[in-house]
């Protein structure tokens, strides 16, 4: 376990590392975000969740692939975040964003291109 609490997961190249930042919690990923690794994603965001954070940034700075497993995870966490938790990301580039705007699921987030600016909301 970290100092937040969560576990960090590290199957292969894939980590995901929760940390709390304030009344936020950020879930930094990095790796590929596939089928294979998505269900561990998925289990951080719900245990972030748990914790009942006015904001949670889901940080895909250091992803290297998305998949449409991993789309889904986003898109399931947002929907779990609902009114109570502000759900951002950090995404920029051909390997985050780019999918999300191609899906058209780009629209159901706020993306920041940082970490700061997700905590911000700016």
């Amino acid at each position: 376990m970290n100092p937040a609490g969560f576990e960090d997961v590290t199957p292969g190249d894939f980590s995901v590392r929760a940390e709390t930042h304030g009344e936020a919690v950020v879930v930094g990923v990095t790796g590929e975000v596939d089928m294979g690794t998505a269900p561990e994603l998925e289990e951080s965001i719900k245990g972030a969740l748990k914790r009942g954070p006015k904001v949670l940034v889901v940080d895909l700075s250091g992803v290297t692939f998305l998949a449409s497993a991993g789309m889904s995870v986003l898109i399931g966490g947002n929907q779990q975040a609902g009114d109570q938790t502000s759900f951002r990301l950090v995404a920029t580039g051909n390997t985050t964003l780019r999918p999300m705007e191609l899906t058209g699921i780009a629209e159901e987030f706020a993306i920041h291109p940082t970490r700061d600016q997700a905590l911000d909301g700016g």
